[in-house]
């Protein structure tokens, strides 16, 4: 190890290649679908919170006082919330018609599909919530400011970081 503080933070690359793992391709397909199902439980669990305070909000009585073009985007955050959902929950009702039917690769292929969907309408949809919110708070420069800069910061996150992290690793493997 050098004096690198990356190198601590590095894991051993053998254990995690995948080409030394000693599986099966079974037990690699169950693995894969576990950790899918982890992901899953976790982007599930955030869109069902946003997406109960998006539908409680319609019975307040200050929603009366939103102008009719924040009534229409309201209502397509919460398309966005119910298009989440489903398809988060799309791998497992997939899992459950090809249950017993020795399809797991199809079902962690599709399951990765159905994340990676989710991920992207999540994060319009956590974009336009904080873009909501402060368009009613405190105007609509606020709202296209934060919602821009929010924007910018799920892609630097989401997409950016991972790009720069797996080019890094594929730098480094032989």
């Amino acid at each position: 190890m050098t004096g690198d503080p990356r190198d601590r933070a590095q894991p051993d690359a053998v254990q995690l290649d995948p080409a030394h793992r000693d599986e099966t391709p079974a037990e690699r397909y169950d693995r894969n679908w576990n950790e899918l199902l982890q992901e899953l439980r976790v982007l599930q669990t955030g869109t069902q919170i946003l997406t109960g305070f998006l539908l409680a909000l319609a019975f307040q009585p200050a929603f009366l006082d939103l102008s009719d073009g924040q009534r229409v985007f309201y209502l397509i955050l919460v398309v966005l919330s119910a298009v989440s959902a489903v398809i988060a929950l799309a791998p497992v009702a997939l899992h459950r018609a090809l249950f017993g039917e020795g399809a797991k690769g199809t079902t962690v292929a599709y399951g990765h599909i159905a994340m990676v969907s989710a991920l992207i309408i999540v994060s319009a949809m956590l974009v336009g919530v904080v873009g909501f919110v402060f368009d009613v708070v405190v105007g609509p420069l606020a709202a296209w400011v934060t919602g821009g800069a929010l924007a910018v910061f799920v892609i630097l996150l989401w997409l950016v970081m991972p790009s720069v992290l797996r080019a890094r690793r594929e730098r480094r493997t032989p």
